[in-house]
């Protein structure tokens, strides 16, 4: 149950802070190179701390609907409702999102091999 219901909050975040962002984003395009420049000090300026955050955060809730999805459509077509079975798949997102976030953000700051 609450994998379903962070299903549910994790696509709520994606749809509204995301897309906030992109519009920030766009907007910092089409305002010129000092308004794309302060767009960029949230993540590269003194900001940085909070704007990594931000990033790992997000990129967390974008690897946890991304498994639970995958968990849902599972069990659309019948199958993980035995309940020892259906307990390790939510488990299993959970796990998922961490180690993703964990690996792509290892990825992003200690180098791209």
């Amino acid at each position: 149950m609450l994998v379903s219901i962070l299903h549910r909050a994790t696509g709520v975040a994606m749809g509204t802070v995301g897309l906030a962002l992109l519009a920030w984003w766009l907007a910092a395009i089409a305002g010129g190179e000092d308004s794309y420049a302060r767009f960029l000090s949230w993540f590269t300026g003194e900001w940085a701390p909070l704007g990594y955050l931000f990033g790992i955060g997000f990129t967390y809730v974008l690897f946890q609907h991304m498994g639970t999805g995958m968990r849902h459509f599972v069990l659309d077509v019948g199958a993980g409702y035995e309940l020892r079975r259906n307990r390790r798949g939510a488990i299993g997102t959970i796990v998922f999102a961490v180690i993703a976030t964990i690996a792509l953000w290892t990825w992003l700051l200690v180098g791209k091999a």
